[in-house]
């Protein structure tokens, strides 16, 4: 791997099979991953016999710690940055380390893999030339008044949520959208209970209502037509 570089590695969002050749590549030539949560990761490396050193990097230490690792790469180390699933800094860490790196001079290097938006916005049959990807929205002060801002978006949006608030969510979407507007819902992408619910707000609401969420979800809600 190139010296003083920080690669950016997607992983699997559930089907261990889903890595590239060249990620594996990476993982096993860099001399340090950075990783959300090392016992996640530590089931994919052993998985794929990788013995890389391990630190932990996540939402909770990454203001700390993230001067110090720009100043290893500095020195010349190479490191990857991984995540639990998908791709670092989609609704993951990732962004505060990138910018802090390109702001020093840092070459950072990002694969292409594994994000859970793409397969469930393809899947979900609506267009998908032109979407917007929301990720999270804000748990209490903003969420009404970006669901607001979305209720004249015309291309098709794409949210991720947990399965305790979905309902909410879910309700929150029919009273700003309709209970007409069309949705597509993902859960468990790429896992064994993987599955996709299509239907209107009302109707796919009704259902979890009768079905108590369980596994990630990634929402795709057609645009105002």
């Amino acid at each position: 791997m190139e010296k003083g570089t920080l690669y950016i590695v997607p992983t699997p969002i559930g089907n261990l099979g889903d890595i590239t050749l060249r990620a594996l590549e990476v993982l096993k030539g860099v001399d340090l991953i950075l990783a959300e949560d090392t016992r996640t990761s530590g089931k994919l490396l052993g998985h794929y016999g990788i013995s890389t050193p391990r630190r932990s990097y996540h939402m909770h230490n990454e203001h700390r710690v993230a001067g110090g690792i720009i100043e290893e790469l500095a020195r010349g180390a190479s490191m990857a940055l991984i995540s639990d699933a998908g791709t670092p800094g989609v609704s993951d860490p990732g962004f505060l380390l990138v910018r802090a790196g390109l702001e020093a001079g840092i070459r950072v290097e990002c694969l292409p893999g594994a994000t859970a938006l793409v397969p469930a916005l393809v899947a979900s049959g609506f267009p998908s030339e032109r979407f917007v990807f929301e990720g999270f929205l804000p748990l209490k002060k903003g969420r009404q008044t970006r669901l607001q801002e979305l209720a004249e978006e015309r291309r098709t949006m794409i949210f991720y949520e947990s399965p305790h608030k979905l309902l909410k969510t879910l309700e929150h979407f029919a009273g700003a959208f309709g209970g007409d507007r069309p949705v597509s819902v993902s859960r468990e992408l790429t896992k064994l209970y993987e599955e996709t619910l299509r239907g209107t707000l009302a109707e796919v609401l009704a259902h979890f209502r009768n079905h108590p969420p369980k596994g990630e979800f990634v929402l795709v809600v057609a645009g105002r037509g």
